[in-house]
């Protein structure tokens, strides 16, 4: 039975891509910082699917935890046949700000820890010549929406470097970049949603589904929904200026 390491595997996009991969037959890692949280999850889905769920309670800034889980990853004993790097959250603080902890947890979680587990993963599955690395970046990566775009950007040219790097090894390594998801994500990050139509909202289950078959034919980028991947598309190619204003504006709808 194959195994699957899912970070921030408690709610949202995680737990969802937890209940897919489950229901797929995989035995389950999960990472988080939610200790209850993970107890409680790995119950249900022991229960419900009839799976193998060990917990790893994890702070991904915190750089002890961050290489603990890299040497689960590296474990001959027990390979991890997918990584899910999920981890994250919003970042709505301004670039301003003279207390930059959030920034620097930002940094931490969603681009030094992926660098980390990601490389531990490749070295693993690549010696093994299989194995796949899914990294949850954003549609945000392709604007300017303060520290949350540079990390997701940061993390999608990654994920395409580590994708090249492992090209014709057997290794697999894809990142999922989701717009808007129907998730508890923007109430947690105290991000505003409400003046947004019902039009560009995703299903979490939806994503879900659509990456792990974007996974399985082998792309490096997924975006779902046709929306969303024109979306992206006319992102990489507008002029930076354009870019920019729309990234103001957007930021402004938010804040209101």
């Amino acid at each position: 039975m194959p195994t699957a390491l899912i970070t921030g595997g408690t709610v949202g996009i995680g737990h969802a891509f937890a209940k897919a991969l489950a229901e797929r037959g995989y035995d389950l890692v999960l990472a988080s910082r939610d200790e209850a949280g993970l107890q409680h999850v790995a119950a249900a889905l022991r229960t419900t699917y009839g799976i193998e769920v060990e917990i790893i309670p994890t702070d991904l800034a915190v750089r002890a935890d961050v290489l603990a889980l890299a040497a689960r990853l590296e474990d001959p004993e027990r390979p991890i046949d997918l990584l899910v790097n999920n981890a994250g959250f919003a970042v709505h603080q301004s670039l301003l700000v003279k207390d930059f902890s959030v920034h620097e947890r930002a940094i931490d979680v969603m681009c030094l820890a992926l660098l980390i587990l990601g490389g531990a993963a490749a070295r693993a599955m690549k010696a093994r010549g299989e194995g796949a690395i899914l990294n949850v970046t954003s549609s945000s990566a392709v604007i300017t929406t303060g520290n949350y775009s540079a990390v997701k950007a940061w993390a999608t040219v990654y994920t395409e470097a580590l994708a090249n790097e492992l090209r014709g090894t057997g290794v697999r390594v894809m990142g999922l970049m989701p717009g808007w998801v129907k998730t508890e994500f923007h109430t947690r990050g105290g991000v505003k949603a409400h003046n947004l139509p019902d039009f560009v909202w995703i299903d979490v289950d939806q994503l879900v589904a659509g990456a792990l078959r974007d996974l399985a034919r082998g792309k490096v980028l997924s975006v779902p929904t046709r929306r969303w991947a024109f979306a992206v598309t006319v992102g990489h190619i507008m002029p930076r200026v354009t870019s920019r204003w729309l990234s103001r504006a957007l930021t402004k709808s938010r804040d209101e």
